[in-house]
């Protein structure tokens, strides 16, 4: 029998790499490059820029639950290239998948608001970003095999749902839209007037206060001299 720790030949050849086809959530964070062009919307040092002249999101997607959770897949997603727009092209494609599976939309959804929601201020609305995202093998500089990430999994997609769980914007999804200022004063409609309240009769004045005189009792006549006789006497 042959002893997994003593032959070889049959082990992984990089055991490393997340299968091909794998449908797992992730999330995406931009490593900041440090170059902007404001002209092209590049802004807040997200993009960076290599030595040939491309421009490019450093892309690292982190893969959040499942059997390979915790694992880093580092790519790139492509603004410019000085070959032609195809490397833009497929950049800008692989966003609006990013977005339609971050915020739970179809691709074949054109209404208003599914447009706003495809809609970005800058890289930085990308930054942090979690989707459903279809595990890809490509090459590294030395020609070796890595995982790469070249397309996100909508709503559309029979997996999608079990994969992202409540972890998704509701397909009804549409960005806060940006407040305009009114070009006139905003008012409140005018209210009915309130009929006036009749006016409260006037009481009589009350007399003011007189201090009653001290009590006093009434004194007898005062009794006839000796001797006088009275004027009422007959």
């Amino acid at each position: 029998m042959t002893n997994a720790w003593s032959d070889f030949n049959d082990a992984a050849q990089n055991a490393n790499l997340i299968p091909k086809g794998a449908i797992v959530r992730v999330r995406l964070t931009i490593r900041p490059g440090g170059f902007d062009d404001p002209s092209q919307g590049w802004t807040g040092g997200y993009a960076k820029r290599g030595t040939t002249g491309s421009v490019y999101l450093d892309a690292e997607y982190t893969v959040l639950e499942g059997p390979y959770a915790k694992r880093k897949i580092w790519s790139m997603i492509g603004l410019y290239s000085p070959n032609g727009p195809n490397w833009a092209n497929m950049g800008r494609s692989l966003v609006r998948g990013i977005l339609n599976s971050a915020r739970g939309l179809s691709d074949k959804d054109n209404s208003p608001q599914a447009q706003n929601a495809r809609r970005i201020s800058g890289f930085a609305d990308l930054d942090g970003l979690e989707f459903v995202a279809r595990i890809d093998v490509g090459a590294d500089a030395n020609g070796d095999e890595k995982n790469d990430i070249r397309a996100a999994v909508t709503r559309d997609h029979k997996e999608y749902a079990a994969v992202m769980g409540g972890h998704s914007a509701p397909a009804t999804y549409a960005a806060t839209p940006t407040y305009a200022a009114p070009s006139q004063a905003f008012s409140q409609p005018a209210q009915a007037p309130q009929p006036a309240q009749a006016p409260q009769p006037a009481q009589a004045p009350q007399p003011a206060y007189a201090p009653q005189p001290a009590y006093a009792p009434p004194q007898a006549a005062p009794a006839p001299a000796v001797g006088v006789r009275p004027t009422w006497a007959k």
